[in-house]
């Protein structure tokens, strides 16, 4: 259904540029120069009302097609732009992308949103030699309004801004749909398939705090796609191949001789890699087995197979007990999984004569990229460039995938740089059909503001980290004396809520982009925007209908009953807030920061308390305590904004509880 709603919007898109086309083309012909061509004009006017007769009839069917999608929650911004964008091509056939700018409004006195595009085209016509003034053109813009559901009044101030002020019976009826419907995504254009590429860990090294900000961020970002309804392929490119495991297997065969018929125990992994590296350096007879190794395994002989194969399955497992505590779900594909496609991808960069030869190594210089990228070293071997090159191809053409995206640290921006250009030079994607795109990140920094490290400097292994949490998160229950009024399983649960969803919580709440600091403390504040203080809140709004007695039958037949009454300042402002949850998800949507949703969340949060603090949900009597009155729409307000928030945390990898 919501494939034909883009299909109708397209259609009218395309029928309004005709309209506008001819429109111009027929102010062209009214000049007293051109009286010659009246019948053509006359053709041309008749050609324009048919098209215009059309286009009334696609809008028909667009407001019905939307009806009865009318499931999805809407995305009020969006709504307003298309409104705003009508009225602008209205007042200004011949303007062509006339700029459109419509914002909440961060003065409630003002009204609801603003629209500030007068201003814009000021500028845009004064470049062209038309000097209008921006309220002029405000005044114009808001008589061609058309008519919607949207707007109870519009006004002008200052030089331009139009202020939007939002019907009261529409918030309440989208709100209505909310309760009854569950949060639902807005609906969008076609369903995308959409590969993430995150995680990444090396084999036979543990994960570090390095990985967090990969795991944690790809993992969001999947569920922003899944819940938006595209086909999501989570991916994780471990590092599986490459001349190190010359050593390790080498260092397996010594150590585990029996390895071919018995699994070998390698216990710590970590420790298993720094022995074989040691040896590695500093025994030159080991050094030459190593390179042997490596020889027998590219060239897949089954006793080094098995010896490469126990070596990954140690290491999997110990990945997988963080993604099980972080509930991470991946596909992996590692590094080996591309080994077969690389003798091809460096043929078709060869045949389209792409390929240099630079002191033995074939390389491949990109458009505007100063350093090439090394497809075979000089060696014959291959390299991360031609691997990166080979999962690239296979994610385009084998997986058909519209939209790619990197997730890795910043420092390797500059190579996807490289990797992309080259994939566009060669014509495997376009990248105004195909959104390829590397989401990077800065570093985790400890409290002295340096790299993240342990007392002796070694890197943080990740599961000490989250042990860490999750025994500073049951100290901090047991200093609110939580242990006392939960069941053993509801603390355990608690505790788990608490420490996992502050360590994400605290990554995803910064820019991505920047590093940010490492600080159990400030994550398990209970005051500020951290996952603490918001998992209290949702269980505090929780309980407010558990203690009136009001259960989830009860609110969901008031649901469909009870008028969203909204005449208090703080039930508008929340019931708005509530709403722009859509508008918040399609802002990540295009530019992959989380933080916009930790924002939002915990600006529900605030106004709910602002809520809560002014508006009487139930009214007690002062004596005895007894439920005299349930303001029943308001406890709705509590049901809808917890319901937002639930989805929000889901988004972003939290599980809440219900009790805390």
């Amino acid at each position: 259904m919501a494939d034909r709603v883009a299909e109708y919007t397209s259609r009218i898109q395309q029928q309004e540029r005709e309209v506008r086309s001819l429109s111009a083309e027929i102010e062209k012909l009214k000049n007293p120069e051109t009286a010659g061509f009246s019948s053509h004009l006359e053709g041309l006017r008749e050609e324009n009302a048919k098209l215009k007769y059309r286009l009334n009839i696609l809008k028909k069917s667009l407001q019905e097609e939307s009806s009865k999608c009318s499931k999805n929650m809407i995305n009020i911004n969006e709504r307003l732009q298309e409104t705003f964008g009508d009225a602008i091509r209205a007042a200004y056939p011949h303007l062509e992308n006339a700029p459109l700018a419509v914002t909440p409004n961060q003065q409630p006195r003002f009204g609801d949103y603003q629209c500030n595009s007068a201003m814009a085209m000021a500028q845009m016509m004064k470049s062209k030699g038309q000097k209008v003034s921006p309220r002029e053109i405000a005044e114009n813009i808001v008589k061609n309004i058309p008519d919607n559901e949207i707007i109870e009044k519009v006004e002008i101030a200052g030089p331009g801004f139009i202020n939007v002020h939002l019907r009261k019976d529409f918030v309440s009826k989208l709100l209505t749909s909310l309760l009854v419907n569950g949060v639902q995504p807005a609906a969008a254009g076609p369903k995308k398939k959409v590969v993430v590429d995150f995680s990444s860990p090396n084999i036979a090294k543990e994960m570090h705090v390095g990985h967090l900000r990969s795991t944690i961020i790809g993992d969001s970002m999947c569920r922003l796609f899944e819940f938006l309804g595209h086909e999501v392929i989570r991916l994780n490119h471990v590092g599986d191949w490459g001349t190190q495991f010359g050593m390790l297997i080498a260092h397996l065969q010594d150590t585990f001789p029996d390895y071919l018929t018995a699994s070998p125990p390698i216990g710590d992994l970590q420790a298993f890699y720094k022995e074989s590296k040691k040896r590695f350096d500093n025994e030159e007879e080991f050094k030459k087995r190593a390179y042997q190794c490596v020889v027998k395994l590219q060239s897949k002989d089954p006793a080094f197979i098995k010896a490469w194969s126990s070596i990954c399955d140690v290491s999997r497992q110990e990945f997988q007990k963080v993604y099980d505590c972080l509930d991470i779900q991946l596909i992996e594909r590692g590094e080996s999984y591309y080994q077969d496609m690389m003798t091809e991808v460096v043929k078709e960069f060869e045949d389209k004569g792409l390929v240099q030869v630079d002191e033995g190594r074939r390389v491949v210089f990109a458009p505007g990229c100063a350093v090439p990228l090394t497809v075979v070293k000089s060696d014959g071997g291959y390299t991360y460039d031609t691997s990166d090159l080979a999962a690239l191809r296979h994610r385009l053409f084998e997986e058909k995938a519209d939209i790619i995206i990197y997730v890795t640290d910043s420092g390797q921006a500059g190579h996807f740089q490289i990797i992309f250009a080259a994939a566009q030079m060669i014509g495997w994607y376009d990248p105004k059909v195909t959104r390829v795109e590397h989401a990077g990140f800065g570093v985790v920094l400890g409290e002295d503001k340096k790299k993240f490290k342990t007392r002796s400097g070694d890197t943080v292994r990740l599961m000490d980290l989250l042990d860490e949490g999750l025994k500073r998160s049951m100290d901090k229950l047991k200093d609110k004396e939580r242990d006392k009024v939960l069941t053993p399983a509801e603390l355990e649960a608690a505790q788990k809520a608490v420490a996992f969803g502050c360590v994400k919580y605290a990554d995803l709440s910064h820019n991505r982009i920047n590093d940010y600091i490492f600080s159990f403390d400030k994550m398990l504040d209970d005051r500020g925007n951290t996952a603490a203080y918001l998992l209290y809140a949702f269980t505090r709004i929780r309980s407010i209908a558990r203690l009136a007695n009001i259960d989830e039958a009860s609110l969901r037949k008031a649901a469909g009953s009870t008028e969203m009454v909204l005449d208090h300042e703080k039930e508008w402002k929340l019931g708005k807030c509530i709403l722009r949850f859509p508008e918040i998800l399609q802002k990540i949507l295009e530019d992959l920061l989380l933080h916009t949703l930790c924002d939002y969340l915990y600006e529900l949060a605030t106004t709910f308390t602002e809520f809560y603090d002014n508006c009487y949900c139930v009214e007690k009597d002062r004596h005895t305590g007894n439920v005299v009155k349930v303001n029943m729409w308001r406890m709705l307000l509590c049901d809808a904004t917890a319901i937002v928030m639930a989805k929000g945390f889901d988004i972003l990898g939290i599980k809440p509880v219900q009790r805390m």
